[in-house]
């Protein structure tokens, strides 16, 4: 009787390693977020330093971002200019005391800054703050 041998075929393996890999991956990523060292939302900006900056505890309705390129946010929603009156006026108009910080970047030009208070101003909203960190000693 002859036996006949048999050929050896490659066995399907599950590789691990680069699963391993993805999932650091991704532990990592999640890692960085939640201690901020990569930025979740919003628009980058740099606060101008005042020498007389407060801490200010109070909650505000209204954060009103202006970048040094001209892109601007009203509580984190692209917006122009021109929108800002009528948007700020219909928070305004649903019976809630509107307050409203401008966090402008340090390089922004004035009239961008005077056009933001303009349109603040003719929505009738007299609480208005611009965004500063404080001088260090």
């Amino acid at each position: 009787m002859r036996i006949w041998e048999e050929e050896s075929r490659p066995h399907a393996r599950i590789e691990i390693i680069p699963m391993i890999d993805v999932m650091m991956f991704l532990l990592v990523f999640f890692v960085l977020i939640s201690i901020n060292v990569i930025p979740a939302a919003g628009l980058k900006t740099r606060l101008p330093i005042s020498g007389t900056a407060q801490d200010n505890r109070e909650i505000h309705n209204s954060i009103i971002t202006v970048t040094r390129s001209g892109e601007m946010q009203l509580d984190g929603k692209a917006v122009s200019v021109d929108q800002l009156t009528p948007l700020l006026r219909a928070m305004k108009q649903k019976g809630k005391e509107v307050q409203v910080i401008v966090k402008g970047d340090a390089e922004v030009e004035l009239q961008r800054l005077v056009d933001v208070m303009d349109a603040v101003k003719n929505s009738g909203i007299e609480a208005l703050s611009i965004a500063a960190k404080r001088k260090s000693k």
